[in-house]
């Protein structure tokens, strides 16, 4: 049977947003939210390390923020286990991972599957990890782009749920490149978390679908 989620038509559906640098994508999200008629506000932004842009960006914003180090708990697992009580704490409907650079584990997606996404930048199932821009120009493709997906307990391998495309154009180095994937990255990001929110979201098998 599919699995179905929202539409928050009662109010504003609760984000948490996991960072682990400067916060380009949760300062996109919160500008967003600023627009009633969008549908969420943040509730809550963590971060897997001290001193991130993105925490500076949520507390400028007045949003709570919390930091859950791996290196502050025995194993990876009571890592997980204390990542997952920080977001719940927060009661969010959709948790969204805007350059958190580590994978959750079993216990996270226990209690988060199927409202928990992840954006990257290159077109999945291409260029997995983190070096996306980098891996699409060594390949020589002509067209990378942004992958917004569900997470699941892979890398970067859960059901896609949109994905924009970006030219690579001839004379692109990675950082040229990785700069217009960002802009394209971070206008789907917004757009389709509005749509989500609104409109709730179905997922059947490896098909995620927006009414």
């Amino acid at each position: 049977m599919p699995d179905t989620f929202g539409p928050y038509s009662a109010g504003l559906a609760r984000l948490v947003v996991l960072v682990s640098g400067s916060g380009t994508n949760l300062q996109a999200l919160l500008d967003a939210c600023e627009d009633p008629g969008y549908g969420a506000q943040v509730v809550g932004v963590g971060a897997d390390r001290h001193d991130t842009g993105g925490v500076a960006r949520a507390e400028a914003a007045a949003v709570a923020t919390f930091t859950c180090r791996v290196g502050d708990h025995p194993d990876r697992a009571a890592w997980d286990l204390a990542l997952t009580a920080h977001v719940a704490a927060y009661e969010p409907d959709l948790v969204v991972s805007a350059g958190f650079l580590k994978l959750v584990g079993p216990a996270f997606l226990a209690r988060f599957g199927g409202v928990y996404v992840n954006t990257h930048n290159a077109l999945l199932p291409s260029f997995p990890g983190v070096q996306g821009p980098r891996d699409a120009l060594a390949y020589g493709v002509k067209v990378t782009g942004a992958t917004l997906f569900v997470v699941d307990d892979g890398v970067d391998t859960g059901a896609i749920v949109a994905q924009v495309a970006v030219p690579v154009l001839d004379d692109d180095d990675e950082s040229r490149l990785t700069e217009r994937v960002k802009i394209a990255e971070r206008r789907q990001l917004v757009d389709t978390v509005g749509r989500m929110v609104r409109e709730g979201w179905t997922i059947n098998d490896r098909k995620v679908s927006i009414p």
